[in-house]
């Protein structure tokens, strides 16, 4: 498939650093606060955020079927509903206006001073108004390190695991952008040989690093997504951590599931990398174990070779990478899940939010929790201060990145950097 908006010859007028994740082939999405106080649709190229709001009302978006406001919102969802051929041509267009080669912008002083903002004169928001999120687990290796820790090694995964894109409802209205502080949740804990449980602070608060997809309006109740469909209905992705209370989860799993160590907070990253823009890194995922159901079963390049960190940064020290892992190791696509998600019929909105997952690679060190790099704490892991961690303290700060890289083209999401403070003590009246 050939996206214009895509070309990896096409420079920009304005300054982009040789490793930013944001060169003018990217174009992604968000939502943010000017100087001006005036929230925008936006973009970015390099460190310079772009207001897609002002270019409209300019006239730049002139032949493009958008209504007067499209941009003038504090969500992407309207735009997220207008479909793919509204997003690609609105992408196409950006491309054109800051390519080096057209001077109509690039010589435009006072609409320049109108549209284009530092990263110090905006405040990025949360990009959609997220209706539902559901969260999978569909990393093989992490459900088998953790089936290995908590069951029969040999017996890792359950029964159904092969066979379905497992996944539960969460709760949509702890989900933060990136740079918001979070809290240590309180709940109810069992500890080993004890009677009765207790309730306080959960001592095992922990990272879960995923990806996390947005959907446009795409069914009527009942109707099915078809696996070869789906992606039609995929906005684009954003960096995912899914904050975990690993004590308060173990109490509550069974019979029903994650609840209160879950839904006490989940940041993403601000800026909606769309899927045409991640096209060039299609690959092929892992190789069904067992036969999949016709629903499910799909053919060719449906993951992304998009590269992932996560480190942690105690306050006053240097951040400690702690773990390098891929999105390629997933082994249910998006697709999948999507088709699997509304087989039933269950209908998805425009802006609805689907967690991958934790993401772990085949190693020790491309692990995506601290559950499995600590192997449950039983192997701390050293800090550059000297200092270490079985899971995360108060006052640490913890930073996912991805990026994709090919032909020396780098597209990335950029960063979701987030603080865990102490347990919240109401202020008095």
């Amino acid at each position: 498939m050939l996206i214009s908006a895509n070309n990896p010859d096409r420079k920009s007028w304005l300054h982009v650093d040789k490793n930013s994740d944001f060169p003018i082939q990217n174009i992604p999405f968000g939502v943010f606060l000017t100087r001006d106080d005036i929230i925008t649709i936006g973009t970015r190229i390099g460190d310079t955020a772009i207001d897609l709001g002002a270019l409209h009302q300019l006239g730049y978006f002139d032949g493009i079927p958008l209504t007067d406001d499209i941009f003038l919102q504090d969500s992407l969802n309207d735009f997220i509903a207008d479909g793919r051929k509204t997003w690609r041509a609105v992408r196409s267009r950006i491309a054109e206006i800051f390519d080096y080669e057209n001077e109509t912008l690039k010589n435009n002083k006072q609409h320049k001073e109108i549209v284009l903002f530092r990263l110090d004169e905006i405040e990025m928001q949360l990009p959609v108004q997220i209706g539902d999120y559901t969260d999978f687990y569909s990393s093989i290796e992490h459900a088998t390190n953790v089936g290995t820790m908590f069951r029969d090694p040999n017996n890792a995964l359950l029964p159904n695991w092969l066979h379905i894109p497992v996944g539960y409802h969460g709760r949509s209205s702890s989900i933060i952008p990136s740079g918001i502080p979070v809290h240590r949740p309180q709940g109810q804990t069992f500890s080993e040989g004890a009677q009765e449980p207790t309730f306080g602070p959960s001592r095992l608060v922990d990272f879960e690093l995923e990806m996390a997809f947005i959907t446009t309006d795409a069914n009527d109740l009942g109707e099915p997504i078809p696996v070869k469909e789906a992606e039609e209905y995929i906005f684009g992705l954003v960096l995912f951590n899914d904050w975990s209370a690993r004590d308060i989860q173990k109490w509550e799993y069974v019979p029903l599931g994650p609840f209160l160590s879950k839904n006490f907070a989940s940041s993403i990253s601000p800026w909606i990398v769309t899927l045409d823009a991640l096209e060039p890194y299609r690959v092929e995922g892992p190789k069904p174990i067992k036969p999949q159901l016709p629903y499910l079963q799909c053919k060719g390049k449906k993951s992304f070779d998009i590269q992932l960190e996560v480190a942690i940064q105690p306050k006053g020290a240097k951040e400690t990478v702690v773990s390098n892992t891929n999105f390629k190791y997933m082994y249910w696509n998006m697709s999948q899940q999507l088709a699997h998600h509304t087989v039933n019929g269950c209908p998805i909105n425009s802006g609805d939010m689907m967690g991958s997952g934790t993401i772990s690679g085949p190693t020790p060190d491309s692990y995506g929790s601290m559950l499995e790099l600590t192997w449950r704490g039983e192997k701390p892991i050293k800090m550059k201060d000297g200092t270490e961690r079985k899971f995360i303290n108060d006052l640490d700060t913890v930073i996912m990145r991805g990026h994709c890289e090919k032909d020396g083209t780098r597209i990335g999401f950029g960063e979701v950097k987030t603080q865990l403070l102490p347990v919240y003590i109401p202020k008095k009246k």
